[in-house]
Parts: C-alpha cells; sequence; structure tokens
C-alpha cells in the first residue's frame, strides 16, 4: 500500500480509502439486510491490508455504517483516520451539534478525524453553514476542543463551486471529498486549486460505485494489453492524478477489497506514455459520443426542464463505452439528487424548439424517446 501526506494535515493516508457505503448484504423477505459479522470482517481486513483512511456517514447501510465501522476500528482506534458527515439540513448551531453527538455515539468513539459538511452547494455554505452561530461558528469550537480533528466538506454541486467555497472558507477546510472517474472529469480544475491550496483531496466513485468496474472491452481497451480489468483501468487512472491524495472506492467482498489493494500498491500507476495513449482513446471516444450530441447546449433551455447533453451523456454511456448498468443507476438518479435537479427524458412533448436550435440538426426529439426505453427499462 502506498501511502501519501494529506495536504496540510500533518497525516500520512493510504492511496486506497475504504468506502464503507456498500458493505456486504443479502436479501431477506424481499429487503436488503446488512450483515454485521461479514462488514466488520471486510472493514478489518481492509486494514491488515494496509488501509488507513475509512469513509462513513449517517444514513449509509441504512443508517448501520456508522455502527459497523465503530465496531470494526475499535480497538485500533489511534491508527485509523474515520471520516464521516453531518447533513446540512437548517443554520441551526444546535442541530448540526445533535447530529454530531449522534454520529459519535453511532461510531463509539471521542473524536473524529475528517468532518465532513455533506454534500453541499455554494448556497448552502453561504446561507446556512456561514449562519451566525451556525455549523461553521460551532465545528470551530469543536476542533478547538479536539472533538474534530479536521474540518472538511463533501461536494455535489456544479463545477467550478468548489473553488468558490475554498476561497470562501480562506484556510478554513483541511480536505474535501468529490467525484472523479474517468468518465467524469468536471472537477479536475476545481481539485487542482483545491491541491494547491493546501487541501488533502479525496474522490469518490472511482470505479462508478463499482459499475466501472463491471467488464467493459471498451474501457479495458484504452490500454490494451495492459490489464486485467475495467476497475484497474479506472483506478489507475485516478491514481495518476497528482492532485489526488485518496481513492475512496466501496467494497463489498474480500475479492473487490484485495484486487483494488493490489492496483493501488503499484507504486507507479501510469507512465507519461500510457497517460497520453490513455487520453487519445478518450478523445477518440468523444469524438464518437459527439456524433449523437456535442454538449454544446445551443438546445437548452428545455421548455419542459430536460437537460438534454446531460440526459444524452448518459446515454453515451451506454452506446459508447457499454456500461450499460452504470448508465441506468445515474439515469434513475435524475430529479432525486441534488446534482441532477432536472427532468428525464420521459418529460418530452415534442415541441421541436431544441430541433430548431441544433447546429448538427439531430433529431433529438427521436434521440430522447430512444434514450428512456434504453435507459428506463
Amino acid at each position: 500500500m502506498q501511502y501519501v501526506e494529506f495536504g496540510k494535515t500533518g497525516v500520512k493516508v493510504s492511496r486506497l480509502g475504504f468506502g464503507c457505503m456498500r458493505l456486504p448484504s443479502f436479501e431477506k423477505d424481499g429487503k436488503t439486510v446488512f450483515d454485521e459479522e461479514k462488514s466488520i470482517a471486510l472493514i478489518q481486513k481492509g486494514h491488515e491490508l494496509g488501509i488507513n483512511y475509512f469513509d462513513t456517514a449517517p444514513g449509509y447501510c441504512d443508517t448501520l455504517s456508522e455502527i459497523f465501522v465503530g465496531k470494526a476500528l475499535k480497538k485500533i482506534r489511534d491508527k485509523v483516520y474515520i471520516s464521516t458527515k453531518n447533513p446540512i439540513e437548517n443554520a441551526s448551531g444546535d442541530d448540526y451539534e445533535k447530529r454530531l453527538e449522534k454520529s459519535l455515539k453511532q461510531l463509539d468513539t471521542s473524536y473524529i478525524d475528517f468532518y465532513h459538511f455533506w454534500g453541499i452547494s455554494l448556497d448552502c455554505y453561504i446561507n446556512s453553514i456561514c449562519a451566525p452561530d451556525g455549523p461553521l461558528a460551532r465545528v470551530k469550537k469543536l476542533k478547538e476542543q479536539g472533538v474534530v480533528k479536521h474540518i472538511s466538506f463533501s461536494f455535489h454541486d456544479s463545477p467550478g463551486n468548489i473553488t468558490e467555497i475554498v476561497r470562501r472558507g480562506e484556510g478554513i477546510f483541511d480536505s474535501l471529498l468529490c467525484q472523479y472517474n474517468i468518465l467524469d472529469r468536471s472537477n479536475e480544475k476545481d481539485m487542482a486549486f483545491a491541491h494547491e491550496q493546501g487541501l488533502g483531496v479525496v474522490v469518490m466513485g472511482p470505479v462508478g460505485g463499482g459499475r466501472l468496474g463491471a467488464p467493459s472491452k471498451v474501457i479495458q481497451d484504452l490500454l490494451p494489453g495492459k490489464v486485467q480489468s475495467s476497475a484497474e483501468v479506472a483506478l489507475r487512472f485516478v491514481f495518476s492524478n497528482p492532485n489526488i491524495n485518496i481513492a475512496l472506492s466501496g467494497m463489498g467482498s474480500i475479492q473487490m477489497l484485495e484486487e483494488n489493494v493490489k492496483i493501488a500498491g503499484n507504486t507507479s500507476p501510469l507512465s507519461a506514455a500510457e497517460t497520453t495513449q490513455l487520453e487519445g482513446m478518450m478523445k477518440e471516444n468523444e469524438r464518437l459520443a459527439g456524433l449523437y450530441c456535442t454538449g454544446c447546449k445551443y438546445c437548452m433551455p428545455c421548455p419542459q426542464g430536460i437537460n438534454i447533453p446531460e440526459v444524452f451523456t448518459l446515454m453515451n454511456y451506454h452506446r459508447v463505452y457499454k456500461i450499460t448498468d452504470y448508465a441506468r443507476e445515474n439515469y434513475a438518479q435524475i430529479g432525486k439528487v441534488p446534482w441532477r435537479q432536472y427532468k428525464d427524458a420521459a418529460a418530452c412533448v415534442e415541441c421541436g424548439e431544441c430541433e430548431e436550435k441544433c447546429p448538427q440538426k439531430l433529431p433529438i426529439r427521436q434521440q430522447l424517446k430512444e434514450t428512456h426505453k434504453t435507459l428506463a427499462g
């Protein structure tokens, strides 16, 4: 396992972090039940293999993740770093502390190493977190008391707003957590800025929640003859970014854990030549995707609230990269998560305004029908 300095925090972290959102489970009476014994054993195995950064949250695994993490790491608490999160529901400092106290109890610990404002937007930071005697004022005091070791934030807002939050924070933040993988590089510039400012940078979804690890000849051929799986391409790509300290992967089995640890142990994930080759292949795939939609956004806004370029991007995951499960899971998030607050393709009423504005004269209405049929199926 490789270890790196985590920004300016003064701690060394494993390049691979354990995301505790997809712990072992089984089906019982039509419901998903998370297996405590297997989850604890898997987390402990992760530490045995060299992982020292474990990320959880109050809502993960039907609210059981923090409990499992706490039990698994209780005897080695001083040898690991625990990251968890506080969902900012309002500007109340009292409510913020109540949620913190609940996490401390669930984790059975007296302190949290990296405590995140959970999935915040720039608007949330300005109007709720920074309110007088609000969450930020409280966490500063908690840090002085040693209850919170490092102040962090996780992010699901528009690209560019990470930079603005870091700037407004003026040195408050020690680390950040954001989405990044071989197909979603929208936060790349922001991560570079945060890294320059001394923040530790953690990325979630390096293997797309495991979906980029599904067999895909298209993805494996990005590095032909040099990789054993799609997951290896995805992880090696992330590890090659010098602005990233930790790739956080949700692992639900020993096999997945051991494979990811093996990849993370590669001291030179990608050579300069491999990076160039990968970039070239990615550009070619982007060109192929552009035959369906270039993402120019001239078709926007849609009167029905459909984000047409984003919907077609998801369709291209299926059409160009052959990772249909990944495309369908993202499509199912439309309208349900903060970063996909728009309508899906089914909302199209075939008004034709988009086609009139499209410089490629694409049959957008027909493609929206195909997209919904394919991804909602």
